[in-house]
């Protein structure tokens, strides 16, 4: 299967954020007995940024504060599901304009696909200039900013690494519960140890996950089909073959990547992918008012 240059990108970057996630666990600061080095109530910014580093300071120290000050008001599963909730509602207030064009360039992702048939193996540069021209007419149709998609990426990369840091770092979760279940542990020791809830939340995780990468494309297949009934046509086809290959693979790298874990982080990727429904129903409407 053939990729547009732009699938390659995104599927890279996937691929890259997936591998960092997995591996940070590498990077995190430990004691001399090769112990998580937590950060605790009374751990301050000044310290952190002194004996470790900038990104350490500025993104997993606050979220593993916030975390340790809500656990014993509301609880360690209460606390990541709510911090997650501040941080994405701050990610979207700041990528707002971003987050709607990237929902558009999945909306037109077929007709892209059927621009670049069209002019698949012309290498001459008049077709070139032939298919940037109508790439940037659908765009402006759109009021689509190519290079503005990819900011909602690059934003979300730190806040995901930082979370990932900050449960294993966090006080609270590495000495807390949820559900009488062990945060640290992962779910494949979990299940290895006969405690299937581990599974359950896994499982979730999994199906929260595809819910959410599902759910957009419902959108506009139902979009699509309510305008070709307004002109009296047969609906475009919104589904590309080429997303649906990357969704299947990140779902995919997420599930195998997901038994590996600590089930702290399987809490937080529960509430950010329900997070992410919710922000894809307020894109949905921004789109809609804007129309």
């Amino acid at each position: 299967m053939k990729f547009s240059p732009r699938t390659k990108k995104i599927l890279g970057l996937s691929l890259v954020l997936l591998f960092v996630l997995t591996t940070t666990g590498c990077a995190i600061p430990r004691n001399e007995d090769g112990t998580v080095k937590l950060i605790t109530t009374a751990t301050t910014f000044s310290e952190t940024m002194s004996s470790e580093n900038w990104f350490s300071a500025i993104f997993v120290w606050p979220l593993s504060q916030m975390i340790n000050h809500l656990s014993p008001k509301i609880g360690v599963g209460a606390s990541i599901a709510l911090v997650t909730i501040i941080v994405n509602a701050i990610l979207i207030i700041a990528t707002l304009r971003s987050t709607v064009a990237q929902q558009r360039m999945q909306m037109i992702q077929p007709e892209l696909e059927r621009i670049q048939r069209k002019y698949e193996g012309r290498d001459d540069q008049t077709s070139k200039m032939r298919q940037a021209s109508e790439m940037q007419a659908l765009y402006k149709k759109y009021d689509i900013n190519p290079a503005s998609v990819l900011l909602v990426t690059f934003l979300q990369f730190p806040v995901i690494m930082a979370m990932y840091m900050s449960v294993h770092r966090s006080e609270a979760v590495q000495n807390g519960t949820f559900l009488g279940l062990s945060l640290q542990k992962t779910p494949l020791q979990g299940f290895q140890d006969g405690q299937y809830l581990y599974i359950v939340l896994f499982l979730i995780m999994v199906a929260a996950q595809f819910l959410s990468m599902k759910i957009p494309e419902i959108i506009n297949k139902k979009r699509a089909e309510e305008t070709a009934k307004k002109q009296h046509r047969k609906p475009a086809d919104t589904t590309s073959s080429q997303a649906m290959t990357m969704q299947y693979s990140m779902l995919a790298m997420i599930a195998v990547f997901g038994l590996m874990w600590p089930t702290a982080m399987t809490v937080y990727w529960i509430i950010n992918s329900l997070v992410n429904i919710g922000k894809t129903f307020i894109v949905q409407r921004v789109i809609e008012a804007n129309k």
